[in-house]
């Protein structure tokens, strides 16, 4: 069976974020991929420009469009820029059942230019959450999210999964790549348990997207697995070898982009 995949997010020109990085993620992992745009980003690696949000009604009619006729096995949401992108999101969900749908809580790009109003935060975490399955946010958005400080250990990243878990969603994903440990670890909680994964830092500037990659990564994976904890792993993988090959790419002066087709050239 080939699975098909779809990603909600704004764009990104230089290609390496956005929904250019998630179809191909979702390319790279065998799935074939659908997009709806949310906004057009003016961004390169070295920070975004200028945003331009697509109107709710037309986020409507292109989900409409896809939702109606292809078989969608698994959904990753990204940028969704306003609150009123994310009441079309919440309806369309409703409206159109999708098997999984993993949640990329995006605030801010690579280079720390917002990518999310304020007044959506609220939004994001009240109504969207307890309609996905799986959110993965980093330490920041997190603590947007929770409305306090960023946690600075694991103990305190752990506790603030499980109180994004207890807003309703089956199970997230809590990204510890701002901790400064020699290892960067996650942790994904659920209902039924969990678990901690761990991989080396790798020495590279060039990790433009990787927020978007892993959660285009876990939404392509997760309807060939059985579960979320090989679904992570398996992710996790992909993304560790995307970053071990990036410095053979020349892709712009600031933040590079990880290396979604490290398997092939």
């Amino acid at each position: 069976m080939r699975y098909n995949a779809l990603s909600i997010a704004g764009t990104d020109p230089s290609g390496g974020a956005g929904i250019q990085a998630d179809l191909k993620t979702f390319s790279a992992l065998g799935v074939y991929g659908t997009t709806v745009m949310t906004a057009l980003v003016a961004q390169n690696t070295c920070g975004v420009h200028s945003v331009y949000d697509l109107s709710p009604d037309f986020v409507a009619a292109q989900l409409d469009a896809v939702l109606s006729d292809v078989r969608i096995d698994s959904a990753k949401i990204g940028m969704l820029s306003n609150a009123s992108i994310i009441d079309v999101v919440c309806d369309k969900l409703q409206q159109y059942p999708i098997p999984f749908v993993v949640l990329d809580t995006v605030m801010l790009a690579k280079s720390g230019d917002p990518l999310l109003q304020p007044d959506a935060i609220d939004k994001m975490f009240t109504q969207l959450l307890p309609r996905v399955d799986l959110i993965t946010p980093n330490l920041p958005e997190a603590a947007a999210l929770l409305g306090c400080d960023i946690a600075t250990d694991e103990t305190t990243m752990k506790q603030q999964g499980e109180a994004l878990l207890y807003q309703g969603c089956q199970a997230v994903l809590m990204k510890g790549g701002h901790l400064s440990e020699k290892e960067s670890p996650d942790w994904l909680l659920t209902q039924d348990g969990q678990w901690r994964f761990t991989s080396p830092r790798i020495n590279t500037k060039n990790t433009h997207g990787t927020g978007c990659t892993l959660s285009a990564a876990l939404a392509a994976i997760r309807p060939q697995v059985s579960d979320w904890q090989s679904c992570v792993e398996q992710a996790k993988a992909y993304l560790q070898q995307a970053l071990e090959q990036a410095d053979s790419l020349e892709v712009g002066q600031g933040f590079g982009p990880v290396h979604h087709f490290h398997r092939w050239w």
